[in-house]
């Protein structure tokens, strides 16, 4: 095996014996060659394309089987091999080409776009779990996956198809903002308890709202409490879900300390997108994954059917009450630019010097101490927006407000990047400036595809100077780096108090 695609990655370079995430060599290798399938379908879906021909059929298929090979969501090797088997069906008689390339850079700006694309189409599912597409891009997806098959593409032309796939990367995560809102309503501030309540439960993990919903309405009234854990925090600012007064809290933290929190968890839990991570033994019994994500030996629920999961909750021991801190969440676009004025107001009278956009993924690596120690340090009149489950590191803080403004402002989960983009943006306009000139300092944390996609969406968009750890991609070549950092001004972290004192430089 060979795999580079997360920040966890061996030695900062690639897992080449087993993977720290606990996948196997054969299920690396598995999904490899699924991947393989999937450009060479993709390659004959472009060119279909081209002549106005699709196939719903494909178009799925490749989707799904991107999202199964993201980091923490597959790892059965009968899972994935049944994916290689109908890939293989649905492959036209012809022979599609295959790279021959060994160029470094070329491989380099491959694997970017690859993992860009596999980061997007985690969102798409979610989407397409809500009814809702895209022609735009499914059809880039097919021409990205192609591209990696193609020879004839030099670097530019790469690294044009990376910027592209920033763009892609947006149109899908507004699509998927547009999802939510429209069938949950705005999120809103709202505030979460972090302990426990005596009687059953059911521990939900991962992102997927609508899986969350359809839980919800089968539990209740049947005395069952339901919790979130890790990316489904943000669960509780939607108007839809919260209204049901059985999701009773947010229990654990980030999706890496699941090994210690799970085993006192006497309920059943269940996950419904990536983040799962071997099971002990303690708890494999009440486990259930639902969706994509696959463990060797933990029951799955294909469908929209959670009798198992409930049956479960209602035979385990009861949950017991234990003390948790109140947390707020729900501060989305809508629910920010609601408060445009008075933000805006508060930075031209001095009252708010700086905003620090501090988002993305947590992981068990050292170093991610940093993002602790950045919130703990930063000036009292600074704000700090956080989004997907890096916030962890500080979101039980006590942050305190400015002028009634809260200086934690926790925006979602990675998907709600749209969110953050739509908010800097407005203040862009509002004080008639380019989003590079106003006092706003990206911090980025990453672990898996989805930030990657994040990444090549703010370098569309012309963002600059962004700050990124705790270490830098291992799959980025020194000579694409360099194009990066000459650019776009791209850094690694250092420590939190020079970031933050680079950062107050920047002024309106």
């Amino acid at each position: 095996m060979y795999c580079d695609q997360c920040e966890q990655a061996a030695k900062s370079v690639a897992c080449d014996t087993i993977g720290i995430c606990g996948k196997s060599p054969e299920v690396s290798d598995a999904q490899d060659e699924l991947i393989e399938v999937l450009s060479q379908l993709s390659h004959w879906a472009n060119i279909d394309r081209q002549s106005g021909k699709t196939d719903p059929v494909v178009d799925e298929f490749v989707t799904n089987g991107l999202f199964s090979t993201i980091t923490n969501v597959d790892f059965d090797i009968d899972s994935i091999n049944d994916l290689i088997s109908r890939g293989k069906e649905l492959l036209p008689a012809a022979t599609a080409p295959t790279s021959t390339s060994t160029d470094v850079d070329i491989e380099s700006l491959r694997k970017i776009l690859l993992y860009g694309v596999k980061g997007y189409a985690a969102y798409a599912h979610h989407a397409a779990n809500l009814s809702r597409g895209s022609d735009e891009i499914t059809a880039f997806t097919h021409k990205a996956l192609a591209a990696t098959l193609d020879d004839s593409l030099d670097a530019n032309a790469m690294l044009a198809l990376c910027l592209e796939c920033g763009r892609i990367n947006y149109l899908t995560m507004e699509l998927l903002d547009r999802a939510h809102t429209d069938h949950l309503g705005h999120p809103e501030p709202t505030v979460v308890s972090t302990g426990t309540i005596a009687g059953k439960g059911i521990l939900v993990s991962g992102h997927d709202l609508r899986m969350l919903q359809e839980l919800l309405k089968q539990t209740e009234g049947k005395g069952i409490n339901v919790y979130t854990h890790g990316e489904m925090l943000p669960a509780h600012g939607y108007p839809q879900l919260k209204k049901y007064t059985h999701l009773a809290g947010n229990y654990g933290g980030a999706w890496q300390d699941q090994a210690k929190e799970f085993p006192a968890f006497p309920g059943a839990i269940i996950f419904n997108t990536n983040c799962i991570q071997k099971p002990a033994s303690s708890y494999t019994d009440r486990l259930f994954s639902w969706g994509l994500v696959q463990w060797p030996g933990v029951a799955h629920i294909d469908g929209w059917d959670f009798t198992e999961v409930i049956d479960k909750a209602l035979e385990s021991d009861d949950v017991k009450t234990t003390p948790g801190q109140n947390i707020t969440v729900g501060f989305g676009h809508n629910a920010v630019l609601g408060l445009a004025d008075k933000v805006i107001d508060a930075v031209k009278g001095g009252d708010i010097s700086h905003f620090f956009l501090v988002g993305g993924c947590d992981g068990a690596k050292p170093g991610r101490n940093y993002y602790t120690e950045l919130a703990e340090k930063a000036p009292k009149d600074t704000v700090i927006l956080t989004l997907a489950c890096g916030k962890y590191r500080f979101n039980k803080m006590d942050l305190g407000d400015i002028g009634g403004i809260p200086r934690l402002l926790d925006v979602g989960q990675c998907n709600d990047a749209y969110s953050a983009i739509k908010i800097a943006v407005a203040l862009a306009e509002a004080f008639e400036c380019d989003v590079n000139e106003l006092p706003l300092s990206l911090i980025l944390s990453w672990y898996e595809q989805k930030a990657v996609a994040i990444l090549l969406t703010l370098l569309h968009l012309g963002i600059k100077n962004i700050k990124l750890g705790p270490t830098l991609p291992a799959f980025v070549s020194p000579n694409v780096l360099d194009i990066l950092v000459s650019e776009y001004g791209l850094g690694p972290i250092t420590t939190a108090k020079a970031d933050i004192d680079a950062a107050l430089a920047v002024t309106v």
